[in-house]
């Protein structure tokens, strides 16, 4: 981990490191922890603004202190997900739309040179 991506967390809000008394960073395991998270979603394609926003809300702890992912958190990702797929689909609507138009454009061309 750079650094530079440990600063732009901080910048971003995402994380909130402690400070030594010369002023250096202190990152604890807890931070450290939520560096691992975020590095994981920021790898999933999720944007900041979004995990900014999950993060306060990303887990419940259960009985067995262990950590499972909230439900409204699924939600939001589930609807940045769902946002994705129908630009996809935008996407290559207009993909095979261009296909089509070059393979008229290339017919009617070869048909006006012969």
């Amino acid at each position: 981990m750079s650094a530079r991506s440990l600063r732009f967390y901080e910048d971003e809000g995402l994380i909130v490191p402690g400070r030594c008394g010369n002023g250096y960073r202190d990152y604890c395991r807890s931070t450290i922890d939520r560096v691992v998270v975020i590095r994981s979603l920021l790898g999933s394609g999720l944007p900041v603004r979004l995990i900014r926003e999950a993060l306060p809300r990303l887990v419940e702890q259960d009985d067995a202190g262990t950590g499972t992912p909230r439900a409204d958190y699924l939600d939001l990702v589930e609807g940045y997900r769902d946002r994705l797929a129908a630009r996809i689909a935008e996407l290559n609507a207009r993909q095979a739309a261009l296909d089509a138009y070059l393979r008229e454009a290339r017919r009617n061309s070869s048909m006006t040179a012969g």
